[in-house]
């Protein structure tokens, strides 16, 4: 049996908590229960959480020394220090060979055990550049569901959770006991940790003279770098420059990124074919905005739109 373990601290997120209960420790009718689920806290009690209530928690930090996997269910506040015990625990735990796994905001515990430095890991997208600031010598990857590396995994906001639980149990036991766990819980079977957040499309404070603003009101034309030069009466090479000094980025990344942030809005908000709304966006065909969208979000147009139409 292999025994999962969860620290929890105040204040617990319930639902990053219930991620992993539901995964790792609930027996269910027809599924073979192959873990064991425990939960423990460096101060055994009443651990208050996220939902107003608290939660009776009888075991301590001598629970990590038995675990096969040790899992944070978040940390918050997310600056909140890591005692010497826990950190302690942590590091024992993972030298005795427990897998080390965290969802969304538990990862800022995780890294300041060390155990991520020079690593890629993965939070919230809201959170990844904290943790980049605060942990430099971390990889983040803002952009993934999970990342996992076999003896530590991180994942992003509290529903990737789900994701990665599912992605380790298909690692322990299978893609058909993943499956049959996922499908009792009417969840996808499998999304790929390289998938994309979804994160809001974040619209630059528009720092030159007018040009985002008059590049977004003309994307369904065949709007070029050198027509959003010749808006400024600049080279192309003058532009590239502003680009990168004011946005880090090229104008010709922008104009690609903003098409894609306008078909994610018109597959949210309207019923417009995916051809018509790649020709409004100025990506000409169904098939040009499919790979587009894959490059940049990690799915196809139809899959974002059965995701996050708004009725």
């Amino acid at each position: 049996m292999h025994r999962v373990v969860a620290l929890v601290r105040p204040v617990q997120s319930t639902f990053e908590l219930g991620c992993a209960v539901e995964v790792f420790g609930t027996c269910r009718d027809g599924v073979p229960q192959y873990y064991e689920f425990e939960v423990c806290a460096e101060r055994p009690g009443q651990v208050p959480t996220s939902a107003g209530y608290a939660i009776t928690v009888t075991r301590g930090l001598a629970e990590l020394s038995r675990a096969d996997t040790v899992l944070i269910p978040g940390w918050s506040p997310v600056e909140a220090p890591l005692s010497a015990e826990v950190r302690r625990a942590l590091l024992r735990a993972h030298d005795r060979g427990a897998r080390l796994v965290t969802i969304c905001s538990g990862v800022f515990a995780l890294a300041r055990t060390g155990l991520l430095d020079g690593r890629s890991a993965t939070t919230h997208w809201a959170r990844a550049a904290q943790l980049a600031r605060e942990f430099p010598r971390v990889r983040v990857e803002p952009d993934v569901l999970y990342v996992d590396h076999g003896d530590v995994a991180t994942s992003a906001g509290a529903g990737a959770g789900i994701d990665l639980c599912l992605h380790l149990v298909r690692q322990d036991h299978g893609a058909a006991h993943a499956a049959l766990v996922a499908r009792h819980m009417v969840m996808p079977p499998h999304r790929e940790g390289g998938q994309a957040q979804f994160a809001p499309p974040q619209l630059p404070v528009d720092a030159l003279d007018g040009l985002l603003d008059w590049a977004g009101e003309r994307l369904e034309t065949p709007l070029s770098v050198g027509d959003m030069a010749a808006y400024l009466s600049i080279s192309p090479r003058t532009l590239a420059r502003r680009f990168a000094d004011r946005l880090g980025t090229s104008p010709g990344a922008w104009l690609l990124a903003r098409r894609v942030a306008e078909a994610r809005t018109l597959l949210e908000d309207t019923d417009l074919p995916v051809e018509a709304i790649a020709v409004r966006v100025g990506l000409t065909s169904s098939v040009n905005l499919r790979r587009r969208f894959r490059a940049h979000l990690g799915t196809t147009p139809g899959a974002y739109r059965r995701a996050f139409r708004v009725a």
